[in-house]
């Protein structure tokens, strides 16, 4: 197994990120699918692709994340409490960099957690995969993560 195949997992003062794939449990998917569309509401995917939009049910869940994990790493964003508050995704374009992309339930917003999220991965790819380069983009209307990505 190489660096680049191996699932990342860390912890931040609040958070726990966990890597997830297809071979998610059973129980731990219909727990996830269940959450989903809490998260996904109008103003988190605001400023995201369309295929992010009006995931209000468990089978756009699932389509949804089937989606995802096909097309990305995707990292499970938990509070150290256990409850899911939203997602990460590095899509690797090659061995040395990953475009990477996230997003918080509302209710987490205004609470520095982006900001912990995106510290703890970036020290985390940087000690744990090949990786050299990340990318994030941003609507140019979401200033608030547009903010962070600068700092």
């Amino acid at each position: 197994m190489t660096l680049a195949d191996k699932k990342l997992a860390f912890t931040t003062a609040r958070l726990a990120v966990i890597e997830i794939d297809e071979m998610l449990a059973s129980s731990e998917r219909t727990t996830l699918l269940a959450r989903i569309p809490h998260i996904l509401t109008a103003p988190v995917v605001e400023h995201l692709p369309p295929y992010f939009h009006g995931i209000d049910s468990v089978e756009l869940a699932d389509t949804w994340l089937t989606r995802m994990l096909a097309e990305s790493r995707f990292f499970q964003v938990k509070f150290t409490t256990d409850e899911t508050i939203g997602f990460l995704f590095a899509y690797v374009e090659d061995e040395t960099q990953a475009h990477i992309g996230y997003l918080l339930a509302k209710e987490a917003w205004g609470k520095g957690l982006a900001s912990e999220l995106l510290q703890g991965f970036i020290h985390e790819a940087s000690r744990s995969t090949p990786w050299v380069k990340l990318i994030g983009g941003v609507d140019h209307a979401n200033l608030a993560s547009a903010h962070l990505l600068k700092k």
